[in-house]
C-alpha cells in the first residue's frame, strides 16, 4: 500500500500559503512518502498550478489532485492544463477529478447539477481522448460536441482517478479511469461497497485492477486524547457531511461522521488503523495530518510528530 499525505493551502496570505506548501512537499519527498495529494478547495489555490510548482522542487514523489471539479472548466481546457502540469512535474501527476457537490456547483458557481454521473461519463470521454494526444479530439455525445486539435501529449502515462462514491460512479471509474479517490469512507465501506464494485467494472472493461485512494485524518496522540482528536476532526473537517453524496457513503460503513473516521492514538494504534484500510482493499492512503494543541507552537509540534510517524510507517510498508 502506498502511503501519502495531503498538502493544501492553510491560513495566511498567498505568499505564505505557497511557501508552506512547497516546504511541505520538499519534506514529503525527503521523508520517502510515495504520494502527495493536493485538494482543490473552491475558495483557494489552483491544485494543478500547485502540482506544477511542486514538480520543480521534487524529482520522485507522485503528485495528485484530490480533486478537480469537472463542471468548472471544459474537458479540453482541463486536458491542456493537466498535460502541462504533468510535463512540469516530470510525468508525476495523478489527475484526480470528480463531479463535486451541489453546494459547490449549483450554489457557488451557479451551474447546473443535473445527472452528475451521466455528465461525468460524457466528460471523461472527451478528457481521455485529450490526454491521449497529441492529435485531434473528435467526440460527440449528449453533453459535448468536440472537434479540437491538441499538440500536447503525456510525457509519461497519466493516471486519471475519479471521486466515485455511489454504485454508478464506481462503475464509471472502473470502466473509464484508473481508480477512485475517497473521502468519508471507512474500512467497511471500502471492503463491502467500493472495492467489489469498482474492481468488477474494471475487470469487465478489460482494465487493470483499479487504485483505491482512501483519504482520512490521522493524529498521533496519547490514548487519553483520542476523543479530543475526534472532536477536533468533527469541528474542522465536518462541513462535508452535509453533502448527500457523503451521507450515502457513510451509510455503507460503520462511521457516523469524520470523527469516527479519524485514526488517532499512539504509534501502535495508528499502525493498526492503517493496516485495516490495506486489508479492506485500499491501495493508497492519503493522510490528512490532524494536529492537537492549545497554541500555534503545540499545533506545529503535534503535526511534526504525526508526519514523522507516517514517514516511518511508509518506509516499513515497502
Amino acid at each position: 500500500m502506498r502511503i501519502g499525505v495531503m498538502i493544501g493551502p492553510e491560513k495566511g496570505d498567498s505568499a505564505r500559503k505557497l511557501s508552506r506548501m512547497l516546504a511541505d512537499i520538499e519534506w514529503a519527498e525527503s521523508a520517502g512518502l510515495d504520494t502527495a495529494w493536493i485538494p482543490q478547495l473552491p475558495t483557494d489555490f489552483d491544485a494543478l498550478i500547485t502540482v506544477a510548482l511542486m514538480g520543480t522542487r521534487t524529482s520522485r514523489i507522485e503528485l495528485g489532485t484530490a480533486v478537480v471539479p469537472l463542471q468548472a472548466q471544459h474537458p479540453i481546457a482541463l486536458a491542456r492544463q493537466a498535460l502541462s502540469a504533468h510535463a512540469a512535474a516530470g510525468g508525476r501527476l495523478a489527475l484526480g477529478v470528480g463531479p463535486s457537490h451541489h453546494w459547490i456547483v449549483r450554489d457557488m458557481l451557479g451551474l447546473p447539477y443535473d445527472r452528475p454521473a451521466a455528465y461525468t461519463r460524457d466528460y471523461l470521454e472527451v478528457l481521455n481522448a485529450g490526454l491521449a494526444g497529441p492529435g485531434p479530439v473528435e467526440v460527440e455525445n449528449t453533453s459535448f460536441r468536440v472537434h479540437n486539435q491538441l499538440d500536447l501529449g503525456p510525457v509519461e502515462p497519466l493516471p486519471v482517478l475519479i471521486a466515485a462514491l455511489g454504485p454508478v460512479m464506481l462503475r464509471i471509474a472502473g470502466e473509464q479511469a484508473d481508480g477512485t479517490i475517497l473521502w468519508m469512507a471507512d474500512e467497511r465501506a471500502i471492503a463491502e461497497h467500493v472495492v467489489p464494485k469498482i474492481t468488477k467494472a474494471a475487470a469487465e472493461g478489460g482494465r487493470p485492477a483499479p487504485r483505491v485512494v482512501a483519504g482520512l485524518p490521522v493524529c498521533l496522540c496519547r490514548p487519553a486524547q483520542v476523543d479530543e482528536a475526534r472532536a477536533r476532526a468533527n469541528r474542522i473537517l465536518g462541513e462535508a457531511e452535509v453533502s448527500p453524496n457523503y451521507q450515502r457513503l457513510l451509510e455503507k460503513g460503520a462511521a457516523r461522521d469524520i470523527g469516527d473516521l479519524c485514526v488517532a492514538g499512539d504509534e501502535a494504534a495508528i499502525a493498526a488503523g492503517l493496516r485495516r484500510y490495506a486489508e479492506a482493499g485500499a491501495t493508497d492512503l492519503s493522510v490528512r495530518l490532524l494536529p492537537l494543541g492549545d497554541d500555534r507552537d503545540e499545533l506545529v509540534a503535534s503535526k511534526r510528530r504525526t508526519r514523522e510517524m507516517i514517514a516511518a510507517l511508509a518506509k516499513e510498508s515497502r
